[in-house]
């Protein structure tokens, strides 16, 4: 046998020839052999005459385009991880078919490089290579022809540079360089759209300016607009890179085979017969896969299309048309976060929030997860005006010792998310169906509460309007509360309910020229006789305390009443949207309970401490406490009748706290009737310098002073 013949292992390729007589030293080519001996080619292949293309399994959602949500972001990065793994192959491929077209004299070399190229497609470890096992298995068979055939490519120069190298070229310099184009495209429009949100998150709202602001929302509408028609485009880009790499990769090798065929005339006939129904099912499933991208790339352009016709409302911040979702147990959505940076000065970051449970997690762009950033079960939110911005709220930990601020984008995602963090504060997701309990909840409050706000319109929307003023009585005769009481025997349904204490423009300048304690601008201050009683009280605590609402109640001597009223005013609040509360001073003497402006000291509203029939500090929050008042109601014209209401107070710190101070105050009040008994009561409690009884160290003083605006304010 030749030595030609001697090149082929029949045990591999079942290449059978006849005998041949060429000595093996003697020279022969091959052209020479072609005439002595006749090959047989029984090269194996799949017999599948036609073959289809597994479809692809993972795609880039064009609805999530215009979200922009990290976990966007994330499935992103692994498509561009994808890209980039395909460009460095490609390039790899490309030099080695490069390397088959400009080595003539080293083709045998060349082809075998390419073969052990071909089969390294197979451990690239592509991030998205589910469904690439065809590829990869035609893939292995042409590397097993190429190392057989690799003797007989020797001038196929022009026929590998237009059916071998060229498609690859266009490939990489049209398919690969428009991702990388888009790719720089959607990072300048998301840089952009980042920049007019900043800008438009710093609007102030205390010096609104329409034209302004009107400027900016456009500005970021067509940030948003441009970045969402990059991202399709990109998005569209990277989705058909899924099926033209499959192409790009089965093409040219197609292409090559085909020249190696028709440059040998079709000379070899057992390549032609038994490698024609192998071409034939790679060129089938070439057209499956690119029948595959144009129905893809045609979903994908009328979707584009739908999602390109919505209305320019969808781009503009502030301009919800969807009512706001009350019900909410879970939300998500990009929230501004204030960090500090130093002792004074703050910046504000703009990151994806969204609850899981009972905790609120945060996720950065980039990261694969999210990460905890508060427990909300029993915690509080609160509106709250920082920095004159729009649409901030504050979550604050159950013992107070970390809190939140945020920045909504829109007025129904700040509505939205104050709502869905206090029915998770609620430990709603808890039960078996927490929607249906959170609608319920919502339902049971609307009907059971009327918001007022003042005390003439909370007189006007009672079923009763003498039972509504203060002092009033809700029947004629004294009733003994029974001794198991129901909620409609403690409030009357829809009892008005009131938000603030408004004091008269009136009231207010007569406190000011008599009767109250004010600050000059050199620092002296002026004290009346009004005051002395306050001044020679044994005692005299202060507390830091937010005013939530007052009703009129039936009982006024149990609990049960005030932790009744505490649910329905702060259900009224939940559900009207009223978050906002100012702090005042809570003054507990022996002889009366003062509710006093910090800035005017001003007194806003005063009780005796004798009127008190009741008090108590919530049993699951212990910020919240109340008592009750008792009045006395003279409509009638004949005996005066008692009349009890509930006022509800949130401190900032216990309220048993209070609660004491006010049983020490009542204490006191009977112990000044027997001297005997004020001694000993003096005796068993610490007093000041001056002869008070002293509790604890005030709420108002240095440290109330030191905080900002941003925490003089809070919310139910």
């Amino acid at each position: 046998m030749c030595n030609f013949c001697s090149r082929f292992d029949s045990t591999k390729i079942g290449l059978h020839f006849p005998a041949c007589n060429q000595s093996s030293s003697g020279s022969f080519s091959e052209q020479q052999h072609a005439g002595k001996c006749s090959p047989h080619l029984c090269i194996p292949f799949p017999p599948s005459p036609t073959r289809k293309m597994p479809a692809v399994h993972h795609k880039l959602l064009l609805e999530e385009a215009l979200q922009d949500s990290p976990q966007t972001r994330s499935l992103l990065s692994v498509f561009e991880e994808d890209a980039g793994t395909l460009t460095n192959y490609t390039n790899q491929l490309l030099q080695s078919m490069q390397r088959v077209f400009g080595a003539q004299n080293e083709m045998a070399l060349a082809t075998e490089q390419l073969s052990k190229q071909l089969l390294d497609y197979e451990k690239q470890n592509f991030a998205l290579a589910k469904g690439d096992e065809e590829v990869i298995n035609t893939l292995q068979h042409f590397a097993k022809s190429v190392e057989e055939l690799n003797s007989l490519h020797v001038e196929l120069a022009s026929q590998i540079a237009d059916k071998m190298v060229f498609p690859m070229v266009q490939f990489r310099e049209k398919d690969l360089t428009e991702i990388s184009t888009l790719k720089e495209i959607f990072g300048i429009a998301s840089d952009e759209h980042e920049a007019a949100m900043v800008k438009y998150s710093r609007l102030p709202k205390k010096r609104e300016n329409e034209k302004i602001k009107a400027e900016v929302v456009r500005e970021v509408a067509y940030c948003r607009r441009k970045q969402h028609q990059a991202a399709m485009q990109y998005y569209c880009a990277l989705n058909a890179l899924q099926y033209r790499k499959r192409v790009a990769m089965l093409e040219p090798m197609l292409g090559y085979t085909h020249a190696q065929i028709n440059f040998f005339k079709k000379g070899m006939e057992l390549v032609s017969k038994k490698m024609d129904s192998f071409l034939s099912s790679v060129s089938s499933m070439n057209q499956s896969i690119e029948s595959q991208l144009e129905v893809e790339a045609e979903v994908m352009r009328s979707s584009q299309r739908e999602l390109l016709s919505v209305d320019d409302t969808v781009y503009m911040p502030d301009h919800d048309q969807v009512p706001v979702n009350r019900a909410l147990i879970q939300k998500a959505g990009y929230l501004n976060i204030r960090n500090k940076t130093g002792l004074v000065t703050t910046a504000w970051d703009r990151l994806f929030f969204f609850t899981q449970g009972g905790n609120l997690m945060c996720q950065p762009r980039g990261a694969v997860a999210g990460g905890m950033v508060l427990d909300l079960d029993n915690s509080s939110v609160m509106a709250i005006e920082c920095e004159d911005r729009r649409y901030c709220f504050q979550i604050t930990s159950p013992n107070g010792k970390t809190s939140l601020i945020l920045q909504a984008e829109s007025k129904k995602e700040y509505e939205e998310w104050i709502c869905t963090l206090n029915n998770i504060s609620r430990q709603i997701y808890l039960t078996d169906n927490p929607e249906a309990v959170a609608i319920r909840l919502h339902q049971t409050a609307l009907q059971a509460v009327t918001p007022i706000t003042s005390f003439e319109k909370r007189a006007e929307g009672s079923p009763n309007p003498d039972r509504a003023k203060p002092g009033a009585v809700t029947s004629r005769e004294p009733q003994k509360p029974p001794t198991t009481l129901e909620p409609e025997d403690l409030i009357v349904p829809g009892t008005p309910i009131q938000f603030d204490i408004v004091l008269p423009a009136s009231e207010f300048l007569d406190q000011n020229r008599a009767g109250a304690r004010r600050t000059n601008p050199f620092g002296e201050t002026e004290e009346d006789d009004g005051a002395s009683d306050t001044h020679d009280s044994l005692l005299q605590q202060v507390f830091a305390v937010r005013f939530l609402g007052s009703m009129a109640v039936r009982a006024g001597h149990t609990q049960d009443v005030i932790y009744e009223a505490m649910r329905q005013v702060l259900a009224a609040r939940a559900i009207h949207n009223i978050f906002k509360t100012t702090e005042s001073h809570l003054m507990v003497t022996s002889s009366c309970i003062r509710l006093i402006d910090p800035q005017t000291q001003v007194t806003k509203i005063s009780f005796q401490l004798k009127d008190v029939t009741q008090f108590a500090a919530h049993q699951e929050n212990s910020r919240l406490m109340g008592f009750v008042l008792q009045g006395s109601d003279w409509s009638d014209g004949g005996e005066d009748q008692p009349s009890f209401s509930v006022f509800v107070f949130e401190s900032n710190t216990e309220g048993e706290k209070i609660c004491y101070t006010i049983n020490l105050g009542k204490e006191i009040s009977e112990a000044k009737k027997d001297p005997e008994a004020l001694v000993q009561l003096m005796k068993s409690m610490p007093l000041t310098n001056d002869g008070k009884f002293l509790l604890l160290e005030s709420e108002t003083g240095d440290e109330a002073e030191a905080a900002g605006p941003d925490e003089q304010e809070s919310e139910a």
